[in-house]
């Protein structure tokens, strides 16, 4: 039989070995899911950007940057780049391919967005840099093509 202690710290390392295996899933789909909304705003149809995407980032969108605003260069390009990057970026996140370097994307993203919106910092653009490091520093975890990628080098290693 085990002692109280022993019991609580076996319950412990199981509770952590389970929200470890789902915790990165949990936290790439949280992040995945506003982006790939916004994403979704963006295109009139196949490769059709927006009109409403081509003027905001004409005309709305500004750099706030010591105390001016500044204008994207080439803002029709960065529409463009944006809206696919706001499609592509969340469905590499949700299968957990290639996850922390759509995570580091999205957290580069983030921080422009910051200077875009300066005001939406604590109930958008923390929670949304704070889950993109947090995926960069756990990886996509056991459920991922990540992982399999990584399982099938490995054996392949392992068999030369």
């Amino acid at each position: 039989m085990m002692s109280a202690p022993e019991l609580i710290q076996t319950l412990t390392r199981r509770l952590s070995s389970i929200a470890m295996a789902v915790a990165p899933i949990f936290l790439r789909a949280a992040l995945a899911v506003p982006f790939f909304r916004s994403g979704l705003t963006r295109w009139d149809g196949f490769l059709q950007i927006s009109d409403s995407t081509t003027y905001l980032f004409e005309e709305e969108f500004k750099l706030h940057l010591f105390g001016a605003e500044y204008g994207f260069p080439m803002p029709d390009a960065v529409a463009y780049l944006v809206a696919t990057a706001e499609l592509t970026l969340p469905v590499l996140l949700v299968l957990g391919l290639a996850t922390r370097f759509a995570a580091l994307a999205m957290l580069i993203m983030t921080g422009v967005i910051q200077l875009v919106v300066p005001d939406g910092w604590a109930n958008f653009h923390l929670p949304w840099a704070a889950m993109a490091i947090s995926i960069i520093a756990l990886g996509a975890g056991p459920i991922s093509l990540d992982r399999l990628i990584a399982l099938r080098f490995a054996s392949e290693a392992y068999r030369q």
